[in-house]
């Protein structure tokens, strides 16, 4: 008899538990939502995650500030087909982003707009 009492206090407990943490949860996302700090995270996730410095993208494709477009282009694709072939998913990706980069700042330079970095 007491341990049938002892399981269902256990069980009556834990339900009280859940959903006091369920309730938690759903609170703390509508203050998240409210503050506007949900929006904020994510907007900071995707800026850090696809923004390259300058200086680390001319590193990983092995060119200097003085290098020609077409010179980027080449490292670029040499460098692109050898990770394509028997390299890493991650390092072809580092290449990409390094492109994307330096596209971007050779763009800027084309259009005559001022460095920011």
């Amino acid at each position: 008899m007491a341990a049938r009492i002892l399981a269902n206090l256990i069980v009556m407990g834990s339900g009280i538990l859940g959903r006091a943490i369920f309730q938690a949860y759903r609170q703390a996302l509508a203050n998240a939502s409210k503050s506007g700090v949900a929006q904020e995270t994510v907007q900071n996730i995707r800026r850090t995650s696809k923004i390259m410095a300058e200086p680390e993208a001319r590193q990983i494709l092995g060119v200097t500030e003085h290098s020609s477009w077409e010179e980027i282009l080449k490292k670029y694709d040499n460098l692109f087909e050898q990770n394509a072939k028997n390299g890493s998913f991650y390092l072809q990706s580092k290449v990409h982003r390094a492109k994307e980069c330096l596209e971007a700042v050779y763009q800027n330079k084309s259009q005559g707009t001022p460095d920011i970095n």
